[in-house]
């Protein structure tokens, strides 16, 4: 599943540095570091970059860094060997520090919003991306873009690159998943039809709707990379990207000694006399000292303070604050606003689905999940969705569903109905 899910030549070649032709560019930049014993390392972490031993090359990555830090070449491989060994959190730390050294990097930028996606940090990733506009290709921009939670923004620019007469069967594959990531199978089916045989669709479709329902937020970026998430600790402390502040500290603090040299004879016996002096200085503070523990016994009048708090126990403001929370805001908003959770194989994949997201979003759980039966082009699944909701109420919704990894979005109704798992705890609460 994983080579049919790498359908972005330019973006997989952007972010891992697999390929052969990111592997030549790196070795060449090494070759003309100045620092010889940093570019061996890098050199090292490149070949093992190759042979797909990412935990190797994140080692010899880390040493090319600490040799030396300020350099964005080396800080860019050590965030490719981080994405290859599924390390999105310290491959996020590792581009951002190359972006500090080098605003104009793209590839940097590119990569630096996949991670964040896949730490599921999407608002970040989309401004990461908006940031880099002017830099990233639009077709590698808009598979991002729709990876990190906005299809629709990844679909425009993915159908004005695939309009122009240059544009690839990668783009055009690229834009058939973000149509498939937004829940236009239809579309989807068309765009991807252009360069595949009818037999190859199904295929693909089926495999695209398990990659649009990831279990966690890091699972798509890994698909999409053939990677696989692993145990981050981070990058190392002393890998920290520091301000140069060496040239400040050298520039004026060698001068200013020399002034004070020639008057260091003389203050030499001017010495001799406040020797006797640091004796007392030091019984003095020690008995100022000990009159701020008398201050002890003051605690006892602080003692009797809740003797009077419990006099006026009876008028507590606890028992007025019962009857203003009452549940005033339980009255749900009504409206003809569906927040869509998935489309899934049936209805029991579905009745999983909503039990582990009204977990783990509670205002799921006061909601009756909505379902209904729809076939695309012979394929059969099963829409999932709560509803009957304000615009307001339903994008605000949908945001908190996303702000736990899943996916969603607000549509008007569609034509379910209440789901049949869901029916008998009604009847029963009858």
């Amino acid at each position: 599943m994983k080579k049919h899910l790498l359908v972005s030549i330019g973006l997989a070649t952007a972010m891992l540095g697999g390929s052969l032709a990111l592997v030549a560019g790196g070795t060449v930049a090494v070759a003309s570091s100045e620092n010889g014993a940093a570019g061996k390392f890098a050199d090292r972490a490149i070949k093992a970059l190759a042979k797909r031993r990412p935990a190797q090359a994140v080692t010899f990555a880390e040493q090319a860094v600490a040799l030396s830090p300020r350099d964005a070449t080396y800080r860019a491989l050590l965030g490719r060997t981080y994405l290859a060994a599924g390390r999105f959190g310290s491959a996020s730390q590792a581009f951002s520090d190359v972006l500090a050294l080098d605003p104009t990097d793209a590839k940097a930028a590119l990569n630096l919003a996949l991670a964040q996606t896949a730490t599921g940090e999407w608002i970040a990733a989309r401004e990461t991306l908006a940031a880099h506009a002017a830099r990233i290709s639009p077709a590698d921009r808009g598979l991002a873009l729709a990876l990190a939670g906005d299809p629709a923004g990844g679909i425009a620019l993915l159908s004005d690159a695939a309009r122009d007469p240059a544009a690839t069967a990668t783009v055009r594959q690229n834009l058939a998943l973000a149509l498939a990531l937004d829940g236009r199978w239809v579309d989807a089916r068309t765009v991807a039809s252009v360069d595949m045989a009818p037999a190859q669709v199904d295929q693909r479709l089926m495999e695209w709707a398990a990659f649009a329902r990831p279990e966690h937020a890091a699972q798509q970026v890994a698909a999409l990379l053939g990677v696989t998430p692993s145990p981050d600790r981070g990058q190392p402390v002393q890998l920290a990207l520091a301000a140069p502040a060496e040239p400040v500290a050298l520039a004026q603090a060698d001068p200013a000694p020399e002034a004070p040299a020639t008057t260091a004879v003389a203050v030499e016996p001017v010495a001799d006399t406040p020797v006797a002096s640091p004796d007392p200085a030091p019984v003095q503070l020690a008995a100022a000292v000990r009159p701020a523990i008398t201050f002890a016994p003051r605690r006892e009048i602080v003692q009797a303070l809740p003797a009077h708090y419990m006099r006026q126990a009876p008028v507590r403001m606890a028992a007025r604050l019962r009857p203003v929370a009452a549940p005033a805001g339980r009255a749900p908003a009504t409206g003809n606003y569906y927040v869509q959770l998935g489309a899934f194989d049936n209805a029991a994949v579905a009745r999983n689905a909503w039990r582990r997201m009204s977990r783990t979003v509670p205002r799921l759980a006061a909601l009756a999940p909505q379902g209904m039966q729809a076939s695309v082009r012979g394929a059969s699944f099963y829409r999932l969705s709560v509803g009957g909701l304000a615009r307001a109420e339903a994008a605000t919704l949908c945001g908190s569903v996303r702000a736990k990894g899943n996916r969603c979005f607000v549509r008007t109704h569609a034509g379910e109905q209440l789901a049949n798992w869901a029916r008998p705890e009604r009847l029963a609460s009858r």
